[in-house]
């Protein structure tokens, strides 16, 4: 099953692994037993690094894709802080104090953002940050630029407004 669209090799470890835990470890915490939602998760990533890295956070994958979805919970099950949810953004039903993404389209996420989580982090390239950091419903903290180049960006938020 093809997961992502980046071929294996040092690009692979830099954009998938390197990236996820630059992206975690700069996620404000609220504290040991913080929920994340990761949105969009695809073949894991950011939120599998996120949990081996927050071992005491609880992270739930969540993944429309019923074979990415049935990956997740395959490769995530000796990682107890880690769920799989199959489900489309638009569908989930739970809340989590954090929503984080990447791959996703940051408007999508927005659009679902204040049933789901008062906070959100999405890696995003700079054209897309520049879409959507006028959103009102959001106050973006000063985004991190990601060491590796090519215009990315780690983006975090807390929603202004918590309306459906």
């Amino acid at each position: 099953m093809n997961l992502t669209t980046v071929k294996p090799g040092p690009e692979m470890v830099i954009r998938h692994y390197c990236e996820s835990l630059f992206f975690a470890a700069h996620l404000p915490g609220t504290g040991h037993k913080t929920s994340v939602l990761d949105l969009g998760s695809g073949a894991g990533f950011p939120g599998i690094p996120l949990a081996v890295l927050k071992p005491g956070w609880q992270v739930t994958l969540v993944e429309s894709s019923q074979k990415k979805a049935v990956f997740l919970r395959e490769s995530s099950r000796h990682l107890p802080n880690v769920s799989v949810l199959a489900q489309r953004i638009e569908d989930i039903s739970v809340s989590a104090d954090w929503a984080v993404a990447r791959a996703v389209d940051p408007e999508e996420v927005l659009l679902n953002i204040p049933r789901l989580a008062p906070n959100i982090g999405l890696m995003v390239g700079e054209e897309d940050f520049s879409l959507i950091q006028n959103d009102s419903r959001i106050a973006w903290a000063e985004p991190v630029r990601l060491p590796w180049g090519d215009r990315r960006l780690c983006v975090y938020g807390k929603c202004v407004s918590r309306g459906t």
